[in-house]
């Protein structure tokens, strides 16, 4: 799918982190595999640290903490909501579903649209675009896009290929008509490569049962059940290496433009090494594209994008009218970019639930 849109804009941006913290040093001693071996890891892929959500906390609950916040602070105002789109892929339950939650709690006109979208790592570039349709018959309403996951729920802990690098966490985007700016948007997918990054139990395909719980070594030293997410490294990394350099030069040539018109290249963050290999082989500028979420934060999924534009680029967010190229690959497989001006934000804040 190749389209355009126009006189769309984001106007806040709120990212909302579980207060707990895991620590790659403290976790290396999980794993099957001598520490030392472990520890390697830590500054080839970028480990560091990651957010981990409590047991018992779910993606609504970031979520209603979001936004009651946003509300508080008359960020938005309820009657301005005309939808809330959630992306997730971990709901709290098949129904009711997470943005009905969020509008019962946080107390949203019978008006307002609410629905979810699954769908991980091009979900927020997904999300913008169901709300940019939205937006089409909405006049002076406003879209509440909400990304969030908390799969390190759904990752065994006993799995140094997968555990290090998940991060928990939400991100509210507000999303509004106005001005007159062009967005350039690109989407693909190929479910033939889908079992690349999988959760193979669960469902109704497969469900849960007490054998699909148990954890088994995978022949490779990492220990985890049918019921937990893997991802296929190789398979995901040379996916990337594969597709995403054609799809950005296509996307460049196709509108003219060059990545020195650029201000911030903000992608999806699976992890440093494959963000450094990415920008190498499509000759992106690495001073424009920050590659640090996983290392602070863990890849967040579908909030990834949202996460890193906050973190790296908040002062510039509210301040300036920036230039910005976003990309996001993975899960479905699925892989896009969207050219935006993002920019002179109302509000642009990071905040810890305690949830």
């Amino acid at each position: 799918m190749i389209t355009t849109f126009k006189g769309k804009k984001i106007s806040a941006m709120l990212g909302i982190l579980p207060e707990t913290i895991g620590y790659f040093d403290d976790e290396a001693e999980n794993y099957s595999f001598p520490v030392k071996q472990t520890m390697r890891l830590k500054k080839v892929m970028g480990y560091n640290q990651h957010r981990l959500a409590k047991d018992t906390t779910t993606v609504s609950d970031l979520a209603v903490y979001g936004l009651k916040h946003m509300l508080e602070q008359h960020w938005i105002e309820k009657e301005e909501i005309g939808a809330v789109v959630t992306v997730t892929l971990c709901p709290d339950h098949f129904v009711p579903h997470i943005s009905n939650i969020v509008q019962a709690k946080c107390d949203i006109g019978m008006d307002a649209l609410c629905f979810d979208i699954a769908q991980g790592c091009c979900g927020f570039l997904v999300g913008l675009m169901q709300s940019f349709m939205l937006l089409e018959h909405m006049k002076d309403k406003k879209v509440v896009l909400i990304n969030g996951d908390v799969l390190s729920h759904k990752v065994s802990r006993k799995d140094r290929n997968d555990f290090p690098l998940i991060g928990d966490g939400c991100s509210i985007t507000v999303i509004e008509n106005g001005g007159d700016d062009e967005i350039y948007y690109e989407m693909h997918t190929d479910g033939k490569r889908g079992e690349a990054l999988m959760i193979p139990a669960g469902a109704f395909r497969k469900p849960s049962t007490p054998e699909t719980a148990v954890m088994t070594d995978q022949g490779d030293g990492n220990f985890r059940s049918l019921d937990h997410m893997h991802m296929d490294g190789s398979g995901v990394f040379n996916f990337v290496q594969l597709e995403v350099p054609p799809l950005l030069e296509g996307a460049l040539k196709r509108t003219g433009k060059t990545t020195d018109d650029f201000d911030w290249f903000l992608f999806h963050q699976p992890n440093r090494f494959m963000l450094q290999k990415l920008a190498e082989k499509a000759g992106l500028p690495i001073e424009k594209l920050p590659m640090n979420l996983v290392e602070n934060y863990g890849n967040m999924s579908g909030a990834c994008i949202p996460m890193t534009s906050i973190m790296n680029c908040k002062e510039d967010l509210i301040s300036k009218n920036n230039k910005c190229c976003l990309c996001a690959f993975g899960s479905g497989l699925a892989w896009g970019v969207m050219f935006m001006n993002i920019g002179k934000l109302d509000h642009c804040e990071m905040i810890v639930s305690d949830l």
